[in-house]
């Protein structure tokens, strides 16, 4: 099973369903696909598009899938990663109204610079992001809590 988020932006990601529909279509896509669209209205006969899922269902669908394709959301990306998933992600842009920017470019680079999932740029470069998913072994992610606690702290010393 694929599961495909988009994150709970008030804009669409149409874009990304589309071809995702597209390539169940071509049969590069096998797989049953469940999508939590968010804002994002698409009708397909190929995929399961919910809203929102609830967190106790969204957890069992991501412990389930063995494919992850998410926007460029930190929390989509870094959810999947700590339960050990291979993870393709597309950045929202601001160009097509997606986002208020194109900060995801940057958080989707990063990650996959890291070796943690495989980034994109554009969806249509999906086809062949699916075709390295086999072979792709992801660094294991380990959130940097001692230094996040440390810039916490810089930064309570700095209001006093």
């Amino acid at each position: 099973m694929i599961l495909v988020l988009l994150g709970t932006q008030n804009n669409s990601f149409h874009r990304l369903l589309e071809e995702i529909d597209n390539l169940i279509e071509k049969k590069v896509i096998n797989e049953k696909v469940i999508v939590q669209a968010g804002y994002t209205k698409y009708e397909s006969k190929n995929m399961k598009i919910f809203s929102l899922i609830p967190q106790n269902e969204l957890n069992n669908y991501q412990k389930e899938a063995n494919l992850i394709i998410t926007h460029g959301g930190v929390g989509s990306i870094i959810s999947s990663l700590k339960i050990g998933k291979k993870v393709i992600a597309i950045p929202r842009l601001h160009e097509y109204g997606e986002h208020v920017n194109d900060h995801q470019k940057q958080i989707v680079e990063s990650f996959d610079k890291k070796g943690y999932i495989i980034g994109i740029n554009d969806v249509s470069q999906l086809e062949n992001a699916i075709k390295k998913v086999a072979n792709f072994i992801p660094k294991k992610y380990e959130a940097n809590n001692k230094k996040m606690l440390s810039i916490i702290e810089q930064f309570i010393d700095n209001i006093k």
